[in-house]
């Protein structure tokens, strides 16, 4: 097992990992929209979640795996209005590869963020 940590992520605010590598899989803490330097983005949900893309894609890298890789995706959003500007965000990191995925509204997420998102993936080999 390996722990993955990057700096071009945010740093985890509690007692976890941004991510954990299992023999060949890479599962992700979810992400909000913090930046690397940990200040919380404020701004409308498609912007809040450009962000989590971003650190998707850092933890992913850093792990030896990108969104091509991504097998499984979990969205949690504070609200379901939200869904199609969420999802048109998606589809721009998700155009051609299209992971299996599961969509959640929730009462509440850290730092009252408006979306967070978990993966896994295939690491490279």
């Amino acid at each position: 097992m390996k722990v993955v940590h990057t700096d071009q992520a945010p740093g985890a605010i509690g007692p976890y990992s941004q991510g954990i590598v299992v023999n060949n899989m890479f599962y992700s803490s979810g992400q909000i929209p913090l930046t690397a330097e940990g200040t919380f983005l404020e701004g409308d949900v498609q912007e809040q979640t450009h962000q989590v893309f971003k650190n998707l894609k850092a933890v992913l890298k850093e792990a030896g795996a990108s969104l091509e890789t991504v097998v499984k995706a979990t969205v949690f959003i504070k609200d379901m209005n939200d869904f199609p500007a969420i999802n048109e965000v998606y589809g721009e990191y998700f155009s051609e590869h299209k992971p299996a995925r599961s969509c959640v509204e929730v009462a509440r997420l850290p730092k009252d963020a408006l979306v967070e998102i978990e993966v896994i993936a295939l690491v490279k080999a």
